[in-house]
C-alpha cells in the first residue's frame, strides 16, 4: 500500500485549492449534482490522481455499465493504469427473472442486502486506497425509505472508515430536495451546478457545502469540462496576493498627456478610459501597451469586442505593430468570447498572464463585453473589484475601456465602475467650426494632482496627438461648446490638432 499522505489530492488543481489541498484521507465524501454536471469526470480524475501516486483505486458503478464508463474515460484521452479497477455492480440474474421475484418488499430487501454484500466483496478483493461509489440514487431506490437508506449509508461509512479508505460517493439529486441524509453522515459535501443562460454555452459552478474540521474557500467557483477533464477556477480573493513593488510613476510617450495626468500613471493602479463609440478608447490603450513594451515591460490585452485581425490592421496604421510584439514574446493578446466564458475562467486567464507570463500592463477592452459574460451587474462589480485589487497588488498597471451609450450630450454607461478605478480618462466628441472633434480630460486621479483642463486630440497615421488646453471654450463635455474668446481660436490648426 502506498505511503499515507495528509490529504488525497483530487488531481484538479483549482478544486484542490478550494479544498485547501484535497480530501482528508480515510473519510467518506459526497459529490452531488444533477445529471451532466461532471460528477463522473471529477470522480475519475480523483482516482487517476491516486493511481499516479501508486495507490490502489476502485470505481464501483451501479448506474453505468463498465463499457460506458471506459468509453467516457477514453473520450478524455486517458488510459487506465493497472491499479485502477472498475467493478460493475448489476442485479443478480435471479432477481431479473419474473418467476423468481417475490413480494415487492422482500425483493427490495434481498436486492439491497445483495448489493451491499457485493460492494464489500469487491473492496476485500482489491483493497483500494481510494473508492468511488456511483451512484447513491440506486441504493436509495432499493432502500425505499429514508430510515433504511440512512442505515445503509451509515453501514457503508463505518465499513470504509475501518478499512482506512478515502471514499467519494456520487449522487445525482433525483430524490426529494429536502433529503439531507448523506449530508449529515459525510465528512464533506461538494455540490455541482449547471446554469443555462439565455444565450451561449452552459455555465458550471461548484460549492463546498461542508468540510468537517477544515477551512476551505467558500462560495461559488466556476469550472469547465474540456477534453482532458475538469478545470476549476477558485474565486479570486485579492487579499491573498499581496506583493512588494516600486510604486513609481509610469510616464506615457506624450508630453501633453503626461501634463494632463500630472506626470503619468502610477504603477500598480487602474485607469478607466470612458467615452462613446469611436472616440479612440482602444487606440489609447494600444499606445499604453506600446509605451510599456518600449520600457522593457511585458503586456497583456484581452479583447472582447473586436476581431483580432482588424485590430492588428488598425493598430499598424497608427504605427503600433502588435504582431511584432506578439512574435517577440512581449505581448500576450487573447480574443475573448463573452458568450463562452465564465467570470472565474476570465480571472484565471488574467492571473496566468501576470504570474506566469510576467505582464506588468494589462488592458481589458471592454467592460461592455465583460458584462455580457456576467449574470448580474452586481456580480460584475464584485468580480471587477477583486480583479482590479489583485492586479494592483501585483504591481500591474491596468487599463479598462467602457463604451457609453450615445454620442454627444448626456450619456450613460451600462455599468458604473468609475469609483473602482484610480484614474478616469474621459473622451468626448464636440462640434466646432462645422467639424466633429475629440476632446480628452482627466476627471479623477486618486494618487496625485492632475490638470483640470480639457484638451483636443487627433488620431491619424502618427498616432494620437494632443493639443493645448481648450481654455476659450465652455460646454465641450456637453458636445456643443460655446466660444468665450476671440473668434480666431476656431482655427485650431496652429495650437491643437483637429479631430477626424
Amino acid at each position: 500500500m502506498a505511503e499515507r499522505m495528509p490529504k488525497a489530492a483530487t488531481g484538479i488543481e483549482g478544486l484542490d485549492a478550494v479544498l485547501a489541498g484535497g480530501l482528508t484521507r480515510s473519510r467518506v465524501y459526497l459529490l452531488e449534482g444533477s445529471p451532466g454536471t461532471g460528477k463522473t469526470t471529477i470522480a475519475t480524475q480523483f482516482l487517476l490522481e491516486g493511481a499516479s501516486r501508486g495507490e490502489q483505486c476502485l470505481y464501483i458503478t451501479l448506474s453505468e455499465t463498465e463499457e460506458e464508463l471506459r468509453e467516457s474515460i477514453t473520450s478524455h484521452g486517458w488510459e487506465l493504469p493497472g491499479n485502477f479497477a472498475i467493478f460493475e455492480l448489476i442485479p443478480p440474474e435471479s432477481l431479473l427473472d419474473e418467476q423468481q421475484q417475490q413480494s415487492l418488499l422482500y425483493s427490495s430487501d434481498l436486492e439491497l442486502g445483495e448489493t451491499t454484500k457485493r460492494i464489500f466483496e469487491a473492496y476485500e478483493r482489491i483493497r483500494p486506497d481510494r473508492v468511488v461509489l456511483d451512484s447513491l440514487s440506486e441504493i436509495r431506490l432499493l432502500a425505499q425509505s429514508s430510515l433504511r437508506y440512512r442505515r445503509q449509508i451509515l453501514a457503508l461509512k463505518q465499513y470504509f472508515a475501518r478499512q482506512g479508505a478515502t471514499v467519494l460517493m456520487l449522487d445525482d439529486l433525483t430524490a426529494e430536495a429536502l433529503d439531507k441524509t448523506v449530508h449529515s453522515v459525510a465528512h464533506g459535501v461538494i455540490r455541482l451546478e449547471e446554469l443555462s443562460p439565455d444565450y451561449g454555452a452552459e455555465r458550471r459552478r461548484l460549492r463546498v457545502i461542508k468540510y468537517r474540521g477544515q477551512r476551505y474557500r467558500g462560495g461559488y467557483h466556476d469550472f469547465v469540462i474540456d477534453t482532458g477533464g475538469v478545470r476549476a477556477f477558485p474565486r479570486l480573493v485579492s487579499l491573498e496576493h499581496k506583493t512588494d513593488f516600486d510604486r513609481s510613476i509610469v510616464a506615457t510617450e506624450s508630453s501633453e498627456l503626461n501634463a494632463l495626468l500630472g506626470g503619468g500613471f502610477d504603477r500598480g493602479s487602474s485607469a478607466l478610459i470612458l467615452g462613446p463609440a469611436g472616440t479612440g478608447k482602444s487606440l489609447f490603450a494600444l499606445t499604453f501597451i506600446k509605451g510599456a513594451i518600449d520600457r522593457g515591460d511585458k503586456a497583456a490585452m484581452f479583447v472582447f469586442d473586436e476581431e483580432l485581425g482588424l485590430l492588428f490592421r488598425r493598430a499598424k496604421g497608427l504605427g503600433v505593430d502588435l504582431q511584432a510584439m506578439v512574435d517577440g514574446g512581449k505581448l500576450a493578446i487573447e480574443q475573448v468570447d463573452a458568450a463562452e466564458l465564465s467570470p472565474g475562467e476570465f480571472s484565471e486567464r488574467v492571473r496566468r498572464c501576470v504570474e506566469k507570463y510576467g505582464a506588468r500592463t494589462v488592458v481589458i477592452d471592454s467592460l461592455n463585453g465583460y458584462q455580457a459574460a456576467m449574470p448580474e451587474e452586481t456580480a460584475l462589480i464584485l468580480h471587477m473589484h477583486e480583479l482590479l485589487q489583485y492586479l494592483n497588488r501585483q504591481g500591474a498597471t491596468t487599463f479598462l475601456t467602457v463604451a457609453q451609450h450615445g454620442l454627444v450630450g448626456d450619456m450613460k454607461a451600462p455599468v458604473d465602475v468609475t469609483y473602482l478605478a484610480d484614474t478616469v480618462v474621459l473622451l468626448r466628441y464636440f462640434e466646432a467650426a462645422g467639424r466633429v472633434r475629440r476632446a480628452i480630460s482627466i476627471v479623477k486621479k486618486r494618487t496625485g494632482a492632475h490638470e483640470d483642463t480639457i484638451r483636443e486630440f487627433r488620431i491619424d497615421s502618427r498616432g494620437i496627438t494632443l493639443g493645448e488646453p481648450l481654455v476659450k471654450f465652455q460646454g465641450v463635455l456637453r458636445g456643443v461648446p460655446t466660444l468665450i474668446g476671440p473668434p480666431d481660436l476656431f482655427n485650431l490648426s496652429s495650437s491643437a490638432p483637429g479631430g477626424e
